[in-house]
């Protein structure tokens, strides 16, 4: 989600194609970004400013922060449509987005509200809401752990929230419930503006990485304790939003730096080297991250307009896809 520093858009930002060809009419715009050879995703609708991105062996879904809609599109196709409607649930905005199993998570920023729906029907499983609602909240992404547990950052608190595999498993009965705090995040950590926000897990299931988006800090959660370690990084993730992790090779969104960044960790995640950063063609405020088939699948929120009102550089959305390195 949203990090500190806002920068001029780079010139050599160029919309984004799809190669994919559909024997349905395209979306306005989609046609001709498939004509520059460029890979990736459109996103149907004129104010998407879409922020999630996750991937099933089926589907490529994504989320709007504009109004909460969840756009859901076939792998091998190249166009996203709405699966959840805006504002269904309450939903009137959307940040992160995870897939497991049967089940969606979707984030939902300011609100303090986190859901969990039926991907195959699109039922509402349950509702989850941070204790004391009234206070400043910015629940933004969520990682799904080994054992099936559900952790959520909130940019605006320092805790992270679980979800237990159960309950994320649970039929679909629309239950309203409190999402509970389970790790405590260095307090003096937390400073003006977006904090915590992309997070992953660890394979071995030992343990959660945490980005904060306005230091570019990096921290390392044992799950067994909740101890919090900062990593050792070579240089700050600033603005750092969505992350994926390939073994030891962490990658990064940074939004408002129009970069992906490469980390290689040590083996027991706590130092980084910065072997890899790099923007791509279409880069348009990237902020969240999917590994899928040996790529990465980018959103490009154009956040630069929605928050900063920079001029809009194309009307059509997308999700970039980007060869790992």
């Amino acid at each position: 989600m949203r990090g500190r520093h806002l920068v001029t858009r780079r010139a050599l930002v160029a919309p984004l194609a799809a190669v994919l060809l559909l024997a349905i009419p395209d979306p306005a715009g989609a046609s001709s970004w498939r004509d520059r050879g460029e890979t990736g995703y459109v996103i149907e609708g004129e104010q998407v400013f879409p922020e999630g991105v996750a991937a099933d062996r089926r589907y490529v879904y994504a989320t709007s922060k504009a109004d909460g809609t969840v756009y859901r599109g076939r792998a091998r196709e190249s166009v996203l449509r709405p699966f959840l409607p805006a504002g269904q649930d309450g939903r009137t905005t959307a940040t992160g987005i995870k897939s497991t199993g049967s089940r969606l998570v979707v984030a939902g920023a300011e609100t303090g509200r986190t859901y969990v729906y039926d991907a195959r029907d699109g039922a509402l499983v349950a509702v989850y809401t941070v204790p004391d609602p009234e206070q400043p909240t910015f629940v933004n992404d969520a990682v799904v752990a080994r054992n099936g547990d559900v952790y959520v950052t909130d940019s605006l608190r320092p805790v992270i929230y679980r979800i237990p595999a159960a309950e994320v498993q649970a039929p679909a009965t629309g239950t309203m419930r409190t999402l509970q705090p389970a790790i405590a995040l260095p307090a003096d950590s937390y400073g003006e503006g977006f904090n915590a926000n992309g997070i992953v897990a660890t394979r071995d299931g030992d343990a959660l990485l945490v980005v904060y988006s306005n230091s570019g800090a990096l921290y390392r959660v044992d799950l067994a304790t909740g101890a919090t370690r900062q990593v050792d990084l070579d240089r700050p993730l600033v603005n750092g939003d969505g992350l994926e992790l390939r073994g030891r090779t962490l990658y990064a969104a940074r939004n408002f730096d129009n970069l992906v960044s490469t980390v290689r960790l040590s083996r027991d995640q706590t130092r980084g080297l910065t072997v890899d950063e790099r923007t791509y063609p279409g880069a348009d405020t990237p902020t969240t991250l999917a590994l899928r088939r040996g790529e990465l699948l980018v959103v490009n929120s154009q956040f630069d307009t929605f928050f900063g009102g920079a001029p809009q550089t194309s009307p059509t959305f997308t999700i970039s896809t980007v060869p790992l390195r």
